[in-house]
């Protein structure tokens, strides 16, 4: 795995991915989004009004790739302007905030809404943000994990105000989508060239041990 860097916006790409950040209001998606994109991070960060958008380019296996990342608005007024901004998304980050209970225990509502607008085989990690607030911790990380991998998702816990994990948080889905749309281009290229149908793609992922980027139990399948 290439590590992701600033890349020049001029140069060529190879691939262009959407990803949406999304979840309660003041989980700390911008400031994921603004450390992430721009390394920066700012307390006086303002709630998010409908969708703001950041890119930021990186080399993956020797490929460039852009990342084009969505941060949709958590405020509820906001719900039916941003859920048009699933449609395209390749990955998605599902954001609560560590230190509030209620942000968490709405994780399952706001996965429906993905799943129910996003393609079915979207990369998705759940993400523990402000884990700098240890000592004010309100979600368990074994209840997080138990939830990721019965859903099938990625699971990391991040401080954006630290710039922790942060980097591995984006990596870990964009090299995801990246695996997944390089296998399913060699399937597609090794049926062109031998005549025969594609066998069944995806691969299995399992669980790492503590303290390790949580992936999913589940099998990944190609985009079309």
């Amino acid at each position: 795995m290439s590590s992701g860097g600033y890349g020049d916006a001029s140069q060529k790409m190879d691939y262009v991915f959407k990803v949406v950040l999304i979840g309660d209001s003041a989980v700390g998606k911008s400031q994921l989004l603004a450390r992430y994109a721009r390394n920066d991070f700012s307390l006086d960060s303002k709630s998010t009004i409908g969708v703001e958008f950041q890119a930021r380019t990186l080399l993956i296996q020797g490929k460039s790739v852009k990342a084009q990342i969505w941060d949709t608005a958590g405020q509820e007024r906001y719900r039916a302007v941003t859920s048009a901004y699933y449609r395209g998304a390749v990955g998605a980050m599902l954001v609560y905030d560590i230190s509030r209970r209620q942000t968490f225990d709405h994780i399952p509502r706001w996965l429906e809404e993905l799943r129910g607008h996003a393609d079915k085989n979207i990369v998705i990690i759940l993400i523990g943000n402000k884990s700098d607030l240890e000592e004010q911790r309100a979600v368990p990380t074994e209840d997080a994990k138990e939830f990721a991998e019965k859903e099938g998702l990625f699971f990391l816990e991040t401080s954006a105000l630290e710039a922790r994990n942060v980097e591995d948080a984006f990596l870990t889905v964009l090299t995801e989508i990246f695996n997944i749309v390089n296998k399913n281009n060699l399937v597609a290229d090794e049926d062109q060239s031998n005549g025969n149908a594609p066998p069944p793609a995806g691969k299995q992922i399992l669980v790492p041990g503590p303290g390790q980027i949580i992936p999913p139990k589940r099998s990944m399948c190609c985009y079309s």
